[in-house]
Protein backbone atom coordinates (compact mmCIF):
# COMPACT_ATOMS: atom_id res chain seq x y z
CA UNK A 1 0.00 0.00 0.00
CA UNK A 2 1.40 3.39 -0.98
CA UNK A 3 1.36 6.68 0.86
CA UNK A 4 -1.65 8.85 0.15
CA UNK A 5 -1.10 11.52 -2.48
CA UNK A 6 -3.02 14.07 -0.39
CA UNK A 7 -4.60 14.35 3.05
CA UNK A 8 -8.16 13.14 2.49
CA UNK A 9 -9.13 13.84 6.11
CA UNK A 10 -8.43 17.56 5.65
CA UNK A 11 -10.47 17.58 2.46
CA UNK A 12 -13.54 15.58 3.48
CA UNK A 13 -14.40 17.22 6.79
CA UNK A 14 -16.98 19.48 8.42
CA UNK A 15 -16.05 22.35 6.10
CA UNK A 16 -16.81 20.18 3.10
CA UNK A 17 -20.23 19.32 4.53
CA UNK A 18 -20.83 22.99 5.32
CA UNK A 19 -20.47 23.92 1.67
CA UNK A 20 -21.70 20.86 -0.19
CA UNK A 21 -24.07 18.73 1.89
CA UNK A 22 -27.83 18.83 1.25
CA UNK A 23 -29.38 21.89 2.84
CA UNK A 24 -26.15 23.87 2.83
CA UNK A 25 -27.57 26.36 0.35
CA UNK A 26 -24.74 25.85 -2.13
CA UNK A 27 -24.34 23.77 -5.25
CA UNK A 28 -21.70 21.17 -5.94
CA UNK A 29 -18.23 21.75 -7.34
CA UNK A 30 -18.42 21.16 -11.05
CA UNK A 31 -17.25 22.04 -14.52
CA UNK A 32 -20.75 21.06 -15.64
CA UNK A 33 -23.86 19.53 -14.08
CA UNK A 34 -23.12 16.73 -11.66
CA UNK A 35 -25.26 13.63 -11.88
CA UNK A 36 -26.59 12.08 -8.72
CA UNK A 37 -24.50 14.40 -6.64
CA UNK A 38 -24.47 14.14 -2.87
CA UNK A 39 -24.89 17.92 -2.83
CA UNK A 40 -28.53 18.04 -3.88
CA UNK A 41 -31.76 17.28 -2.10
CA UNK A 42 -32.85 15.29 -5.14
CA UNK A 43 -31.10 12.19 -6.35
CA UNK A 44 -31.47 11.37 -10.05
CA UNK A 45 -28.50 9.02 -9.69
CA UNK A 46 -30.62 6.38 -7.99
CA UNK A 47 -32.86 5.95 -11.04
CA UNK A 48 -29.89 6.04 -13.42
CA UNK A 49 -27.96 3.43 -11.43
CA UNK A 50 -31.09 1.33 -11.11
CA UNK A 51 -31.54 1.22 -14.86
CA UNK A 52 -27.90 0.85 -15.91
CA UNK A 53 -27.18 -1.96 -13.43
CA UNK A 54 -30.55 -3.71 -13.68
CA UNK A 55 -31.04 -3.40 -9.93
CA UNK A 56 -33.84 -5.21 -8.13
CA UNK A 57 -35.08 -5.07 -4.56
CA UNK A 58 -33.12 -7.50 -2.40
CA UNK A 59 -29.86 -7.21 -4.33
CA UNK A 60 -26.69 -6.61 -2.30
CA UNK A 61 -24.99 -3.34 -3.22
CA UNK A 62 -21.70 -1.81 -2.10
CA UNK A 63 -21.52 1.97 -2.39
CA UNK A 64 -17.75 2.36 -2.47
CA UNK A 65 -16.59 5.76 -1.20
CA UNK A 66 -20.17 6.47 -0.20
CA UNK A 67 -19.51 9.93 1.25
CA UNK A 68 -22.37 11.11 3.41
CA UNK A 69 -24.72 8.48 2.08
CA UNK A 70 -27.11 10.17 -0.33
CA UNK A 71 -26.96 7.46 -2.99
CA UNK A 72 -26.60 4.57 -0.52
CA UNK A 73 -29.67 5.70 1.39
CA UNK A 74 -31.67 6.20 -1.81
CA UNK A 75 -30.88 2.67 -3.04
CA UNK A 76 -31.73 1.21 0.37
CA UNK A 77 -35.07 3.03 0.28
CA UNK A 78 -35.78 1.20 -2.99
CA UNK A 79 -35.24 -2.17 -1.33
CA UNK A 80 -31.59 -3.00 -1.94
CA UNK A 81 -29.41 -4.39 0.85
CA UNK A 82 -26.76 -1.68 0.90
CA UNK A 83 -23.34 -1.40 2.48
CA UNK A 84 -21.58 1.95 2.34
CA UNK A 85 -17.82 2.21 2.80
CA UNK A 86 -15.87 5.43 3.23
CA UNK A 87 -12.68 6.60 4.92
CA UNK A 88 -14.28 9.69 6.50
CA UNK A 89 -15.75 9.26 9.98
CA UNK A 90 -17.43 12.67 9.64
CA UNK A 91 -19.20 11.63 6.46
CA UNK A 92 -20.25 8.25 7.82
CA UNK A 93 -21.73 9.84 10.93
CA UNK A 94 -23.91 12.04 8.77
CA UNK A 95 -24.84 9.14 6.49
CA UNK A 96 -25.96 6.98 9.41
CA UNK A 97 -28.02 9.82 10.86
CA UNK A 98 -30.50 9.43 8.00
CA UNK A 99 -31.80 6.33 9.75
CA UNK A 100 -32.02 4.05 6.72
CA UNK A 101 -31.08 0.38 6.83
CA UNK A 102 -27.58 0.80 5.42
CA UNK A 103 -24.54 -0.87 6.95
CA UNK A 104 -21.93 1.88 7.07
CA UNK A 105 -18.29 0.82 7.39
CA UNK A 106 -15.21 2.95 7.78
CA UNK A 107 -12.48 1.52 5.59
CA UNK A 108 -9.95 1.86 2.80
CA UNK A 109 -10.90 1.04 -0.79
CA UNK A 110 -7.35 -0.23 -1.37
CA UNK A 111 -7.90 -3.08 1.09
CA UNK A 112 -11.57 -3.96 1.44
CA UNK A 113 -12.80 -6.25 4.24
CA UNK A 114 -13.22 -10.01 3.80
CA UNK A 115 -16.17 -9.56 1.47
CA UNK A 116 -15.08 -11.86 -1.35
CA UNK A 117 -18.04 -12.51 -3.66
CA UNK A 118 -20.49 -10.76 -1.32
CA UNK A 119 -22.09 -8.16 -3.60
CA UNK A 120 -24.37 -8.28 -6.63
CA UNK A 121 -23.47 -4.71 -7.54
CA UNK A 122 -20.82 -2.10 -6.71
CA UNK A 123 -21.40 1.62 -7.23
CA UNK A 124 -18.55 4.14 -7.19
CA UNK A 125 -20.08 7.57 -7.74
CA UNK A 126 -19.27 11.26 -8.17
CA UNK A 127 -15.59 10.97 -9.11
CA UNK A 128 -14.62 8.71 -6.22
CA UNK A 129 -11.88 6.80 -8.06
CA UNK A 130 -8.35 7.80 -9.05
CA UNK A 131 -6.95 9.32 -5.87
CA UNK A 132 -3.78 7.20 -5.69
CA UNK A 133 -0.80 6.40 -7.90
CA UNK A 134 -1.68 4.33 -10.95
CA UNK A 135 -0.51 0.99 -9.55
CA UNK A 136 -2.67 1.53 -6.48
CA UNK A 137 -5.65 2.68 -8.54
CA UNK A 138 -5.41 -0.67 -10.31
CA UNK A 139 -5.36 -2.40 -6.92
CA UNK A 140 -8.67 -0.70 -6.14
CA UNK A 141 -10.21 -2.18 -9.31
CA UNK A 142 -8.92 -5.60 -8.26
CA UNK A 143 -10.55 -5.18 -4.86
CA UNK A 144 -13.86 -4.27 -6.52
CA UNK A 145 -13.64 -7.39 -8.67
CA UNK A 146 -12.90 -9.50 -5.59
CA UNK A 147 -15.96 -8.43 -3.62
CA UNK A 148 -18.34 -8.84 -6.57
CA UNK A 149 -19.90 -12.22 -7.14
CA UNK A 150 -19.32 -13.77 -10.60
CA UNK A 151 -21.70 -12.00 -12.94
CA UNK A 152 -21.92 -9.01 -10.61
CA UNK A 153 -21.78 -5.53 -12.08
CA UNK A 154 -20.04 -2.23 -11.44
CA UNK A 155 -21.00 1.37 -12.22
CA UNK A 156 -18.48 4.21 -11.90
CA UNK A 157 -19.30 7.91 -12.35
CA UNK A 158 -16.35 10.13 -13.32
CA UNK A 159 -15.58 13.37 -15.08
CA UNK A 160 -15.85 13.06 -18.85
CA UNK A 161 -12.31 13.96 -19.88
CA UNK A 162 -13.20 15.53 -23.23
CA UNK A 163 -15.79 17.87 -21.74
CA UNK A 164 -13.76 18.52 -18.59
CA UNK A 165 -10.68 19.74 -20.44
CA UNK A 166 -12.77 21.95 -22.70
CA UNK A 167 -14.17 23.84 -19.72
CA UNK A 168 -11.60 23.94 -16.92
CA UNK A 169 -10.07 27.24 -15.82
CA UNK A 170 -6.82 28.03 -13.93
CA UNK A 171 -8.80 29.33 -10.94
CA UNK A 172 -12.33 30.01 -9.80
CA UNK A 173 -14.59 30.69 -6.84
CA UNK A 174 -16.10 27.22 -6.51
CA UNK A 175 -18.72 28.12 -3.90
CA UNK A 176 -19.71 31.52 -2.48
CA UNK A 177 -22.36 31.99 0.18
CA UNK A 178 -24.25 35.11 1.19
CA UNK A 179 -22.42 35.40 4.52
CA UNK A 180 -19.03 35.64 2.82
CA UNK A 181 -18.00 32.01 3.24
CA UNK A 182 -16.39 30.67 0.07
CA UNK A 183 -14.09 28.14 -1.50
CA UNK A 184 -11.50 29.42 -3.97
CA UNK A 185 -9.65 26.86 -6.09
CA UNK A 186 -6.46 27.16 -8.13
CA UNK A 187 -6.04 24.38 -10.69
CA UNK A 188 -3.05 22.71 -12.27
CA UNK A 189 -3.13 19.88 -14.80
CA UNK A 190 -0.05 17.67 -14.99
CA UNK A 191 -0.03 16.06 -18.46
CA UNK A 192 2.70 13.59 -17.45
CA UNK A 193 0.49 11.97 -14.80
CA UNK A 194 -3.00 13.03 -15.99
CA UNK A 195 -3.57 14.35 -12.49
CA UNK A 196 -5.69 17.41 -11.84
CA UNK A 197 -4.21 19.18 -8.83
CA UNK A 198 -6.17 21.73 -6.80
CA UNK A 199 -4.98 24.20 -4.18
CA UNK A 200 -8.11 25.15 -2.23
CA UNK A 201 -8.56 28.16 0.04
CA UNK A 202 -11.38 27.68 2.55
CA UNK A 203 -12.89 30.86 3.96
CA UNK A 204 -15.45 30.20 6.69
CA UNK A 205 -16.58 32.34 9.62
CA UNK A 206 -13.62 34.64 9.08
CA UNK A 207 -11.11 31.79 9.21
CA UNK A 208 -8.86 30.95 6.27
CA UNK A 209 -7.06 27.69 5.61
CA UNK A 210 -5.49 26.04 2.59
CA UNK A 211 -5.44 22.43 1.48
CA UNK A 212 -4.38 20.51 -1.60
CA UNK A 213 -6.10 17.60 -3.31
CA UNK A 214 -5.93 15.86 -6.64
CA UNK A 215 -7.70 13.39 -8.85
CA UNK A 216 -6.66 11.26 -11.78
CA UNK A 217 -8.42 12.01 -15.06
CA UNK A 218 -9.31 9.09 -17.32
CA UNK A 219 -10.25 8.76 -20.95
CA UNK A 220 -12.74 5.97 -21.57
CA UNK A 221 -10.38 3.66 -23.55
CA UNK A 222 -7.80 3.73 -20.74
CA UNK A 223 -10.29 2.88 -18.00
CA UNK A 224 -11.88 0.22 -20.21
CA UNK A 225 -8.48 -1.46 -20.58
CA UNK A 226 -7.79 -1.22 -16.85
CA UNK A 227 -11.12 -2.83 -16.04
CA UNK A 228 -10.53 -5.59 -18.57
CA UNK A 229 -7.13 -6.30 -17.00
CA UNK A 230 -8.82 -6.48 -13.58
CA UNK A 231 -11.17 -9.23 -14.75
CA UNK A 232 -14.19 -7.32 -16.03
CA UNK A 233 -16.03 -7.85 -19.31
CA UNK A 234 -18.72 -6.02 -21.24
CA UNK A 235 -17.32 -2.59 -20.38
CA UNK A 236 -19.51 0.25 -21.64
CA UNK A 237 -19.42 4.05 -21.42
CA UNK A 238 -22.47 6.23 -20.88
CA UNK A 239 -23.24 9.89 -20.30
CA UNK A 240 -25.33 11.37 -17.51
CA UNK A 241 -28.50 10.67 -19.47
CA UNK A 242 -27.67 6.96 -19.82
CA UNK A 243 -26.99 7.13 -23.55
CA UNK A 244 -23.64 6.14 -25.13
CA UNK A 245 -20.84 8.49 -24.08
CA UNK A 246 -20.09 11.49 -26.29
CA UNK A 247 -17.75 14.46 -26.00
CA UNK A 248 -20.75 16.62 -25.05
CA UNK A 249 -21.55 14.70 -21.86
CA UNK A 250 -20.39 16.18 -18.59
CA UNK A 251 -20.11 12.82 -16.84
CA UNK A 252 -18.60 9.49 -17.90
CA UNK A 253 -20.44 6.54 -16.40
CA UNK A 254 -18.64 3.25 -16.95
CA UNK A 255 -20.40 -0.07 -16.40
CA UNK A 256 -18.76 -3.51 -16.42
CA UNK A 257 -19.47 -7.11 -15.46
CA UNK A 258 -17.32 -9.28 -13.21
Amino acid sequence: MTADLFDAASMYDEDYLHFFAPGSGAGGPTHGPLVGTAYSDTNPAAELVWQLLGLEAGMTVLDLACGHGTLANALAARGCVVTGLDSSAVFLERAAAAGTKVEYVRGDMRALPEWTGRFDRVVNWTTAFGYFDDDTNRVVLGEIARVLRPGGRLAMDLDNLAKFLAGWTPSRITVARDNGDMLVDRHHLDPLTARFEVERTVIRDGRVRKLTFLKRLFAYPELRDWLTAAGFTGVQGHGEDGTPLTAAHHRMIVTATR
